[in-house]
């Protein structure tokens, strides 16, 4: 059973920058979408930011354009997530998901319909 695996987790300062990165636990068929989630303590679960490779999107969530970006890494199947100007309320643990399948769907409109999830990684900003 592939697992997917988040790496990049830690403790920051507010306005310091964090770079997650999700990759499979063994080789794969291409990854066809992955996604972004956190879940701060006592909130529920959000998507964040997600990766279409047949549509060839990237797409962050409206409130954290300008400071997060997605993006593919150098090594295959490898998703990163960059977290700059971090704030408090960005503290939560982050999780990505995964498809190895094609969907008529974009990665917007899967929501939580993703059929891998990593452990999470847990992000903390505090001074």
């Amino acid at each position: 059973q592939v697992q997917f695996v988040e790496s990049g987790g830690g403790l920051v300062q507010p306005g310091g920058s964090l770079t997650l990165s999700c990759a499979p636990s063994r080789n794969t068929p291409d990854v066809e979408t992955l996604a972004w989630f956190r879940r701060a303590s006592g909130e529920a679960r959000e998507a964040i930011a997600c990766f279409d490779r047949r549509a060839g999107s990237r797409v962050i969530l409206d409130s954290l354009k300008g400071r997060f970006s997605i993006s593919t890494g150098d090594t295959r199947n490898t998703v990163h997530l960059q977290m700059n100007n971090l704030r408090p309320e960005d503290t939560a643990t982050y999780y990505c998901a995964a498809n190895l399948m094609p969907s008529h769907y974009t990665c917007q409109e899967l929501g939580e319909d993703y059929a891998y999830w990593g452990q999470g990684t847990q992000v903390t900003v505090s001074a």
